[in-house]
Formats: C-alpha cells, sequence, structure tokens
C-alpha cells in the first residue's frame, strides 16, 4: 500500500484526528503517556464487562429469569453472558474492515460509543415481569453489542507503548495494559458492593443495580478522548506507515498463520480460565450456596482485584529479568499446582468464610502474574503486516476458548458433581498452555 493510499483509506477519520492532535498538540509522546491512555482505556474496557458479569449473578436470574429456579436461572444468564465472547472475533473482523477504509479514530469512536451505549442501554430494560421474553431478546441483543464493540475496541496502542519501551524494560510496559483488568473489576465490584450492602433487596432489584450500566457511557467517552490523543500522535502515525500496526485483511492472515494464530490463542489458556474462576464463578457458588452476603464477598475480590494488580507489575519485572516464556511456564505450572489443591481440598465450601477468601486471593495473585505477560504472546512471530490484526484475533479467540465459558460450564458441573471440577477445568486449561508453550519454543516477546 503507498502512502497516497494510506492517507485516502483514512480521509473519514482527519477531521476528528486533527482535532486531538490539536488538543495533544506534536510532542513525542514518553511511554509513561501512552501507559496512561492505554490504562484508561483497558480499565474502561473491563469496568463494562465486570459490570455485566456481575449482574449475571446478583440481578439478572431474579430480574430476566424469575421463571427458573436459581441455579437453572444462574445458568441461563451465564449462558447470555457468553454471548458476547461470541460476537467479540466477529467485531474484530468488522471493524478490521472499518478500520482499512476510514481510520482507526472512526473504528475507536464507533466501537466506543457501541459499547457505552450497549451497555448503558442494559440499565433502561424492563425485567421479564414487564414485557416477558422481549426483555430477553432485548438484553441478548445488547450483550451481543457489547461483544462487537469490544471486537473493535483494539487499537494498537499496546504494541505502541511496547515499542516505544526501552529494550530491557519491554517486560514491564507489556504488564502495565493488563492492569485494566483488576482496575476495572475493582471500580465495578464496589459500585455493586456499594448498593448490596446499602439497600434493601427490593431497592436493589427495583433500580439500585441500574446505576453502574448508567455509568459506562460516560467512562467510554472519556476512554475514548483519552485514546484518540494518543492514536493522532506523530509516533502513532509512523508506525502505522511502517506498516507495524496497519490493519491486515482476515483471510490472508488466516491463510497464511492460522498455524500461529491458534498456538496464540492457546498459550494464555491457563491465565483466561482462571480469569473467570476468581471473579464470576466464586460470586455464584456464595450466593447460590451459602448464606454469605454477596456484597461483603465483593469487597473481598476487590482486595484480590488489588493483590492482583500488584502481581501483574511484578510480571513485568519479573520477566525483564527470566524472560517472558518462562515466566508464562512458571505461572502455568503454578496454575496446575493450585487446580490440584483446589481438587483435592476445594477451598469455596460452605461457610467456610476462610477457605474462600484464601481461595480468591491465592487465585488472584497467580492471575495477576500470568494475565501481566499473556497478552499477543506470540505475535512476534507473524510477518510484519500481520501484527496489528494477529494480536487482535488471538486475544479474541483466547477469550472464546478459555473464558467465555468457564462460568456456564463450571457452575453446570459443580452443581451436579461437586467443587473438584473447578480445579479440574483449570487443570486442563493449565496443561493446555504448558503443551501449547512447548510447540512455541522461540523466546516471546511483545512487539
Amino acid at each position: 500500500m503507498t502512502m497516497d493510499q494510506v492517507q485516502g483509506s483514512h480521509s473519514s477519520s482527519t477531521p476528528l484526528e486533527r482535532d486531538a492532535r490539536l488538543v495533544s498538540t506534536d510532542h513525542k509522546v514518553a511511554p509513561s503517556e501512552i501507559a496512561i491512555g492505554v490504562i484508561i482505556g483497558r480499565a474502561a474496557e473491563y469496568f463494562d464487562f465486570f459490570v455485566f458479569a456481575i449482574a449475571s449473578v446478583v440481578v439478572f436470574p431474579k430480574v430476566f429469569f424469575p421463571f427458573a429456579e436459581p441455579v437453572t436461572a444462574t445458568l441461563y444468564s451465564f449462558a447470555m453472558f457468553s454471548l458476547a465472547f461470541v460476537a467479540r472475533p466477529v467485531g474484530s473482523i468488522i471493524f478490521t474492515a472499518i478500520d482499512r477504509r476510514h481510520g482507526r479514530g472512526v473504528k475507536l469512536t464507533i466501537a466506543l460509543f457501541l459499547l457505552g451505549f450497549s451497555t448503558m442501554a442494559i440499565s433502561f430494560l424492563p425485567g421479564y415481569a414487564q414485557i416477558g421474553a422481549w426483555s430477553l431478546y432485548l438484553l441478548g441483543v445488547l450483550r451481543i453489542g457489547q461483544g462487537l464493540a469490544l471486537g473493535g475496541a483494539w487499537d494498537g496502542l499496546a504494541s505502541l507503548l511496547a515499542l516505544n519501551a526501552p529494550v530491557e524494560r519491554r517486560g514491564f510496559y507489556a504488564a502495565i495494559p493488563q492492569l485494566g483488568a483488576p482496575l476495572g473489576f475493582m471500580v465495578a465490584s464496589v459500585l455493586f458492593a456499594f448498593f448490596l450492602l446499602n439497600l434493601s433487596e427490593a431497592d436493589f432489584l427495583d433500580w439500585g443495580w441500574r446505576y453502574p450500566f448508567f455509568c459506562a457511557f460516560a467512562i467510554n467517552v472519556v476512554a475514548l478522548f483519552s485514546r484518540l490523543r494518543l492514536v493522532a500522535t506523530e509516533e502513532f502515525s509512523r508506525l502505522l506507515e511502517r506498516r507495524r500496526l496497519e490493519p491486515s485483511p482476515i483471510l490472508p492472515l488466516i491463510r497464511n498463520h492460522s498455524g500461529v494464530l491458534l498456538v496464540g490463542a492457546l498459550i494464555p489458556l491457563a491465565s483466561f480460565a482462571l480469569f473467570h474462576l476468581v471473579t464470576v464463578f466464586p460470586i455464584s457458588w456464595i450466593t447460590l450456596f451459602t448464606q454469605r452476603s454477596a456484597g461483603e464477598f465483593l469487597m473481598v475480590q476487590c482486595s484480590g482485584a488489588f493483590i492482583c494488580a500488584v502481581a501483574v507489575v511484578a510480571s513485568g519485572l519479573i520477566a525483564d529479568q527470566i524472560g517472558r516464556r518462562r515466566l508464562l511456564l512458571i505461572s502455568a505450572g503454578l496454575i496446575a499446582v493450585f487446580a490440584v489443591c483446589s481438587t483435592i481440598a476445594p477451598l469455596i465450601v460452605e461457610e467456610n468464610a476462610i477457605g474462600q477468601t484464601i481461595y480468591v486471593n491465592a487465585g488472584f495473585a497467580l492471575l495477576g502474574l500470568s494475565y501481566g505477560q499473556s497478552s499477543g504472546a506470540v505475535t512476534s512471530q507473524l510477518a510484519q503486516r500481520y501484527r496489528y490484526t494477529g494480536a487482535a484475533l488471538t486475544n479474541d479467540l483466547a477469550w472464546l476458548l478459555g473464558a467465555g465459558f468457564a462460568p456456564l460450564i463450571v457452575l453446570f458441573l459443580s452443581a451436579r458433581y461437586g467443587l473438584a471440577c473447578v480445579g479440574l477445568y483449570l487443570l486442563s486449561g493449565a496443561v493446555t498452555t504448558l503443551v501449547a508453550l512447548s510447540l512455541s519454543r522461540s523466546e516471546i516477546r511483545q512487539v
């Protein structure tokens, strides 16, 4: 593609990106500035993600599935939760085409407005008692909207951050974008915990649960402008011109690099499986099978998320010392040990608050250590022109295979066969990661 073609393909976003450039000026953007923009953007995405996840346990079974008994209603809710992960790769394909035709600014604006609108609109949905099955159809459509938008929210800023970082600190800077997950979870869990602990159940189910969803639109607008400011920088334009961050057609990518895409999707499987087994699933078990307050348990998880954030930063420091691949091997092995312990002696047992807290904190610590280096694990093995789109697609596939159906499958199995199923599911993810790493023996770099 010639420079004229590149400039022509981005003509639709020129005014928007020019305005962002006027606000941000043309000074050289330091890695620390990029890091702040990346963290804000990722935290906003994960906030939307976790608001729906938490509501899938404490709200939707009663508001949208009141016709089913509690366990079945929660399973239905988790099935709705999974829709976004199915839609996410489709969103990447659609928004990659928009990116190539109209530019990154247009793509991000549409994606984040769709994400914010889909999340906010859920706050206005009537329940099943008011409009019957239509409430389920509308909830499903909005959840798919979230998934499509998350697929389009990939902006390449994490790669820009790593490329602008000193070579000896790329592990640390690769971990920075992953801080969005614990930060987003902390904000979502605190909001829900506040309303759960301070409202009656009737008031919470009537209007209290709607407030976190309503906040999403404003949060996504802030995230949009923080990211457009960076997309408009000279560094981003130069990287685009060198074809490092150029969106590529999907079909040639799959045809030429299907093996790398598959391995890249399997490497973070242990981390992504653990992701939902310490966030979403424990809330469902606590709510369904114990007398512990969901609001109080969310505060325990919030403290676990803080531990996760510290572990994410630590993962970057460790990766810079021992190498990213070795850290992923070690963390997958530790997750396997954690899974075996959970299988032999499940810690989330009825009324065992200490065991629940140990499980959550240990799980969040391991999550931070593994998740901090899991993103884009093998994109350096792709041809240069495919790395931007390849990183997005491997990320989508990893979420779909490792995390999308985890709460649904594990709750279904655990409710029937016991909590040992949690450990077995997690162990399968850890083994898959170890096998995938053995198939990708080169040192993994974030480029």
